[in-house]
């Protein structure tokens, strides 16, 4: 089989119904025997189906898998894979020895009639890739976009067996595995915001590497790990929650970063209220991690995805053009909580720059409406003019004068504020600069980093820091 081209679903499932070692279950919720379906059209099913189900009623699926609050979250998939593969055990003993047994489950939830919800769904496969061995994990996030139910449930079936496929011949290659998740699929109608892989034979896979792989390679806009480095489902990370989000390239991550998100937390906390639900986030787009060759590089990701995570940060990975682009998403995935921005005021003299706009049709004004929408507010940390030790704040920003009254509008509505009590001693600190000492192990780099950072970059060889070969190998990451 010429595995350069792309397969179709039939011919990925006809190649898995001929693997003499693959055998299991597939338990469908919500929208039918999509994905069981290819593999009996395929032909050949009887060597790889042991079981299929579709518990469509409520009471139905209660009876089986137990109550549950919501049937299309995470926890409804789990308890499917635990009874599914579980009874494969039970049931099949006999075949131990020669079999790798799998359970695929789903369960869905397609727009309705009236188009008034939001498809989307959880897929799973608990699977073994030698007989006898302790089962793997890989779980998907999907989103559904298209907006005819019938062509919804196509491209679960798809998904489902493209997602078998990978977790059987592509675990090796976790990218590959990544790049054919949505093959046969009309591009921009479904998307994949988490996948999560986990077991005895993929412990060479960094999950947080996986979320920027689905990024990068347009699966999803959005992606996110927690402080553990464990993947986190955006809607479901920040339902109802409100969000204070810092974008930046954090290479590294320096006291001026750590003085800003601290200040501008205290502010954002007695605005909504201390027993509010909060979120904070560090933001790193696409844009943030390409370098001068106008490549991403996966070690370089990871380095500085370890400070953050380290730090106690949730990190969020997006492919928006501008931060302004991130609003509209936040808006929607918090249910109109506050969203807070912290934006050096540089930032805010680049917002007010029309040429920045040359790809909007409204220009200033249409990026204005984005950033400072309902429920959105900025904190402007403040800086010192270069070259000189004018400190900049939102006071004395310079804007043109077609755009003060617009500044001014901004702030009488309190949509901008100054970050108070600004560490004014850090304000110098310029994270260029500070990798530059890093790499050239300049004495006093370590001054400018939060001290945990600057243990981090010595123990690990961190941003090319200089290390003895031999410890920059035994160092050396896998995917």
């Amino acid at each position: 089989m010429n595995e350069n081209r792309r397969l179709s679903a039939k011919e990925k499932a006809l190649r898995i119904n001929l693997d003499q070692r693959l055998y299991g279950s597939f338990a469908e919720i919500g929208a039918g025997q999509e994905t069981a379906a290819h593999f009996f059209k395929a032909g050949g099913a009887s060597g790889t189906v042991a079981k299929t189900m579709s518990a469509y009623d409520m009471s139905f699926s209660d009876a089986i898998y137990g109550e549950a609050e919501r049937y299309v979250c995470e926890e409804r998939l789990q308890r499917m894979l635990d009874k599914e593969y579980g009874l494969l055990g039970k049931r099949l003993a006999f075949r131990e020895e020669k079999t790798c047994f799998f359970a695929y489950a789903n369960t869905i939830e397609t727009t309705n009639f009236h188009r008034t919800n939001q498809g989307h769904g959880w897929l799973g496969v608990r699977f073994q890739l030698h007989p006898e061995s302790e089962p793997n994990e890989c779980i998907l996030h999907i989103v559904l976009h298209d907006n005819e139910n019938t062509w919804q449930q196509r491209a679960i079936g798809s998904i489902g067996v493209n997602l078998l496929y990978g977790c059987f011949y592509h675990t090796d290659n976790p990218e590959k595995l990544i790049q054919t998740l949505l093959d046969g699929i009309v591009p921009g109608t479904v998307e994949i915001d988490m996948i999560r892989m986990t077991g005895p034979d993929l412990k060479h896979i960094d999950n947080r590497l996986l979320s920027l792989k689905l990024v990068k390679n347009g699966l999803t806009k959005t992606a996110m790990f927690g402080p553990d480095g464990s993947v986190l489902q955006p809607s479901e990370a920040l339902y109802k929650k409100n969000a204070l989000v810092m974008s930046g390239r954090f290479r590294p991550f320096t006291r001026v970063h750590e003085d800003m998100l601290a200040k501008a937390t205290v502010d954002f906390v007695e605005e909504i209220g201390p027993k509010s639900q909060l979120i904070v986030l560090s933001e790193l787009s696409l844009n943030a991690l390409i370098d001068t060759n106008g490549n991403i590089d996966d070690e370089d990701f990871l380095d500085r995805a370890n400070i953050l995570c380290s730090l106690g940060h949730t990190v969020m990975i997006t492919n928006f053009l501008d931060y302004w682009y991130l609003v509209p998403y936040l808006s929607k995935v918090t249910r109109n909580q506050l969203v807070g921005f912290v934006l050096s005021v540089r930032n805010i003299e680049r917002i007010f720059d029309p040429a920045q706009y040359t790809n909007l049709q409204g220009g200033l004004l249409e990026a204005l409406s984005m950033l400072f929408g309902t429920n959105v507010k900025a904190y402007a940390y403040p800086a010192y003019r270069k070259n000189t030790d004018e400190l900049i704040t939102l006071k004395t920003l310079h804007v043109d004068s077609p755009f003060r009254g617009l500044l001014q509008y901004l702030l009488d509505n309190a949509k901008l504020e100054d970050i108070r009590n600004a560490d004014q001693d850090v304000l110098h600190i310029n994270a260029d600069d500070v990798l530059h000492q890093i790499q050239t192990a300049e004495p006093g780099w370590e001054d400018f980093v939060p001290v945990r950072v600057a243990e981090l970059i010595k123990a690990n060889c961190l941003f090319d820091y200089p290390c003895e070969p031999d410890k920059l190998a035994h160092l050396k990451k896998e995917f």
